[in-house]
């Protein structure tokens, strides 16, 4: 089903080797130098992503940036429909390549309160982190447009529109990844990354 009048052109492309790119990576800042107020403030685990820390401590993607200037998350509504890039991932390694991807925009320049990042599958090891400190502080981040942000692509209507989105297509059924593909690219104001396998995107479209 097409997603516009006129369907967009998707640029396709293969990711880099993965290797290199994740040893450059820095881990994520500690998040205690800005806790969310509350009971758990001083016992709260810092969530990061790299070298000495357990697969169970997810981090956010993208390493260390600094805070976004004010209002350079805050996009104004798009005057054309945003453009998609497709870029090649199995189920299992979607979100590792959408993390990859975020790494790249926010070398590139862009504010990490310009990026949301969507999953068809399972959520994100990031998201499923800060929704286990209640779904009102991880909401919260959203609304405050400082860092990238995570979320399942069922709860996309609850999300704001950011430059550029990026869905990772690492599971759910075909009608639920239909389905998620025009509703991340609503979302999206200049740019839709869509990380998955090119024939079934492709078939959805």
């Amino acid at each position: 089903m097409p997603l516009t009048p006129e369907e967009p052109q998707i640029y396709e492309s293969v990711p880099g080797a993965r290797a290199s790119a994740g040893a450059s990576r820095t881990p994520q800042a500690s998040r205690t130098a800005a806790p969310i107020p509350g009971p758990r403030q001083a016992s709260r685990p810092t969530p990061p992503r790299g070298a000495g820390k357990g697969p169970s401590t997810p981090g956010r993607p993208g390493g260390p940036r600094q805070a976004n200037p004010p209002g350079s998350a805050k996009p104004s509504s798009p005057a054309t429909t945003a453009r998609i890039q497709l870029i090649a991932a199995t189920d299992a390694t979607a979100v590792e390549v959408a993390d990859e991807t975020v790494d790249k925009l926010l070398d590139e320049g862009r504010a990490p309160g310009e990026i949301l990042l969507l999953t068809t599958g399972g959520q994100h090891p990031w998201a499923e982190h800060e929704l286990s400190f209640g779904e009102d502080s991880y909401w919260r981040q959203l609304a405050d447009a400082e860092d990238v942000f995570c979320a399942h692509a069922s709860v996309v209507t609850r999300t704001t529109q950011r430059p550029v989105v990026l869905l990772a297509v690492n599971g759910g059924t075909d009608p639920e990844a239909a389905a998620a593909l025009p509703a991340a690219l609503d979302k999206a104001t200049e740019q839709l990354i869509v990380c998955g396998d090119p024939e079934r995107v492709r078939a959805l479209l």
